[in-house]
Formats: structure tokens, sequence, C-alpha cells
């Protein structure tokens, strides 16, 4: 396929990304650049603020040993992770020669503020990205540092889970540092279930079946937020692998099979019946994703599709996580859907510059780090033989990737498809649910979008 370009954002988008960058924690310059005394600047603003944020023993364990020369370098990541700020401050005190800048974005934001980058070639130094087609833009259009080598050099078939580095070997070669591997869940509220008689359903039949007796005592069985269209498609995802089965449902997501088939027409139909019931929250179409979870914490929603993260997510906000359960969604399969995180490096990186990246990048997503801030990650990182240093804090990680090891996965829907096919799934979802659109007429719209992909 020629390396393509997607259509330049609009103007009004460019703004609102620009805004949105300067309300973000750092410059967010673009690139990477040698070091100045701009550099100095930062350490002593760092080093005033570390007492607040982890401390001095987390300076001195974010210390690495480095022979290069000084550099400065820019990392883009997930506003998300609450405690960001304070780990590269951590990061720049210890560490004169290696200064780096952070930006900070909301899940959709960040996606939007590279592909804005990569249009004016000002890509930062690293940023945080997915797996599968959300990660393949980048090697297509020739952004991403080629790490096969520095992966075969330091044998990361022996550091990583198998799982976890597979997902970020894009287009040939490994585009990535693998940060998380996740799987995906229902999470449901113990007490709500209990109230109405309800035990995690184990067929489709007996998930139907629960979200019509939530419904009927005034709960709202499913949360989700339509905007950008990801969360929704987790729920459509395990319609088509239920009615598709596993072996059509890979054949799908490989482009090997057709989208306007019978498979994918009863899971987009599974999807409106869910819709015209009254499954999902008033309004749900146009919420954000990032707020789904105040529906659980508040008890006015039920259910929540998530991965292991969401633990961390919900204790974050002060809410239990031994609260909840989670069931794996009863698709018929057993299958879960996995993605992989990772941190993508600029292709333009000086050899130093590569090396201290690296060094940031393996400290950041370390023990060291991860054990002072356990809610900042996806626990557990995705090392051969890590876990959880507190299981009792984040309950269901463990139990959710053993069930994912012993019953496989499939890719989720939008790393598996390319993004122009994805998008077009999303616009489907949305008129589905407003009752604009027919499930067959969205399948052919899949399908004729995946033809001319295919045809580039």
């Amino acid at each position: 396929m020629k390396n393509r370009f997607r259509k330049v954002l609009t103007t009004a988008m460019a703004g609102t990304l620009a805004a949105g960058m300067l309300a973000g924690c750092g410059s967010g310059s673009g690139g990477s650049q040698t070091a100045d005394t701009a550099a100095a600047a930062d350490t002593a603003a760092a080093e005033s603020t570390t007492s607040a944020a982890g401390g001095d023993d987390l300076v001195s364990k974010m210390k690495v040993d480095y022979d290069g020369e000084p550099v400065q370098l820019t990392f883009w990541y997930l506003s998300t992770r609450s405690n960001s700020q304070a780990i590269c401050d951590a990061w720049n005190a210890a560490n004169p020669d290696i200064q780096v800048k952070i930006s900070l974005y909301d899940t959709d934001g960040i996606k939007d503020a590279c592909k804005t980058a990569a249009q004016s070639n000002s890509m930062p130094s690293m940023w945080f990205n997915w797996g599968g087609s959300l990660g393949q833009y980048y090697v297509d259009n020739g952004l991403t540092y080629d790490l096969t080598q520095y992966a075969k050099d330091n044998d990361w078939e022996s550091k990583f889970n198998s799982g976890a580095l597979s997902l970020v070997n894009l287009g040939g070669q490994v585009s990535g540092y693998p940060t998380s591997y996740n799987v995906i869940g229902m999470f449901y509220r113990k007490d709500i279930f209990e109230q109405y008689g309800i035990e995690a359903p184990t067929t489709m039949d007996e998930f139907d079946a629960a979200c019509a007796k939530l419904k009927e005592s005034g709960v709202t069985p499913i949360t989700t937020g339509g905007l950008n269209g990801w969360h929704p498609m987790r729920l459509i995802e395990q319609f088509i692998e239920y009615y598709a089965g596993a072996d059509e449902h890979d054949k799908l997501q490989a482009l090997d099979e057709s989208w306007d088939t019978d498979a994918v027409v009863k899971g987009l139909a599974k999807y409106q019946e869910y819709c015209q019931n009254g499954y999902f929250p008033d309004g749900f179409v146009t919420a954000s994703p990032d707020d789904t979870k105040m529906a659980i914490e508040t008890g006015t929603c039920a259910m929540d599709i998530q991965g292991q993260w969401y633990d961390a997510a919900v204790n974050t906000d002060g809410f239990d996580a031994s609260n909840l359960g989670w069931f794996p969604f009863p698709n018929g399969t057993k299958r879960m859907s996995a993605f992989a995180e990772m941190t993508q490096f600029n292709k333009n990186l000086s050899d130093d510059e590569l090396k201290a990246a690296m060094l940031f990048t393996e400290k950041w997503f370390s023990d060291d780090v991860s054990t002072v801030y356990p809610d900042d990650f996806n626990l557990p990182l995705p090392y051969q033989g890590a876990e959880i240093a507190d299981p009792d804090h984040q309950p269901h990680v463990m139990d959710m990737l053993n069930y994912s090891s012993e019953n496989g996965t499939f890719t989720i829907t939008d790393q598996a498809l390319p993004s122009e096919c994805a998008d077009v799934l999303f616009s489907g979802q949305d008129a589905i649910a407003n009752g604009q659109s027919t499930p067959e007429e969205v399948a052919k719209n899949v399908e004729a979008s995946i033809e001319s992909y295919k045809a580039k």
C-alpha cells in the first residue's frame, strides 16, 4: 500500500488542538533538540516541586547512568494518568543531562495531536500510542524509529510478554516500546446485581435477561460514551464474535472476509436492539467515554465494558474496586478483546537521543515508579513474569489476564481495522443509535470502505 497522509484537519480543529497543547503540562514542542540553558531552568523547577510529587526517594530511584551528550526530549502522554507530571519532574531532577518536556492529552486528544504533528513533520521525540492500525499509521508514513535491531540486540523476546511484543510489531518492524498489555471484560456493581438477584451471566441469553431485569428495576444496564466511537465498539465487537465465531471474526479483522455478511448484520442488529430497549444512558452517543466510570461509581448504571486498568481508574476516584465484580463477555468463544499500548520514537533521533529516550522509557515503566503510583499504570507491566505488587488494591487484574491466557484473545476492532474503516464503523454505530441507518446499510458501508482501502 502506498504511504498516504490522511486529509489535513480543519483549521478549527487545529485551533482546538493548539489550545489543548497549551493547556497540557510542558511546552509540547515537536521533535527533539540539543539541551541548552532552558534545560537548567527546567531542572531547577523540577527540583522545587519533587517533594510534593513523590519525594526525594522517587528522585533517587529515577537516576540512570548516561554517558552521552546532554539532550532535551519531548514526550506526549495521557492526561488520564494523573501523576505524569510528578514522574517527569522527578526524572528531570535526577537526570540533568536528559531533560524531558511532557505534554498531556486525553485519550482522543493525543490521537488528533499526533496526526496534526505528522502533517507538519513536527512529531515529538516520543509519544504514547496503541498497537494495530493506530500505531501503523506512523510506520506507514515513515515517522517512527524502527526498533527491530534494537530489540534483537537487547533480547526483547525474553524481556516482554509475547502478546504485548507481537501487538507492537507492525509493518514488519518493532514499532515501539510495549508499555501495557490489556484485555477487555465486563465490570459490574456487585451490590446492584445482588439487590436484584442477578448472577454474572455466562450465556448471551443470560446477559439479555440481566439487562432486561435491570431496566425493569429502574437501573440503566450498561454505561457507555459514544463520542469518537471506540467505547460502544467494544460491545459491538463482542456481538460480532458471538454471531461469527472465532474463525470468521478473525477473517473479518484480517480483511479476508466481507463485512457485508450475516454475522456483522446480526451483531449490529443486537446493538440496535439494545439502543431501542434503553439499555444505555440517554444521550450516550455524544457522551465522553472517559466519563463512563462515574455512572458505575454513583450506581446509576450497573455495568461497564472495560479493561483490567479499571481497578486503578476507580481507585483514583476514591471508589473501592472491591465493590466491583467482572465477567468475560458471554460471546460463545470465551475469547477476550485485547490490545497493546506503547511508546513510539521519532525516526530522526540521534544515537544519543535514542539512548536517552530509551533510558527514560525503561525507567518510567519500571517497578521503581509503578510501585509509587500504581494507579497510573495498566498493571502488571508487560514484562515476562511481572506481577501485581498489591493484588488487594487491584483485585481483578490477574484474574482477567489469566483468563485471557487460558481462553485466547482477538485484537480490538479499532486496532485491527484500518483507521479510515473504523471511522466508518463508528459513524454507522451513531446512525444506528439515532435511528438514521440500518444494520444492513452500515455493514455495506464498512465493506465499501475496506474495498476502497485495499484499492490504494
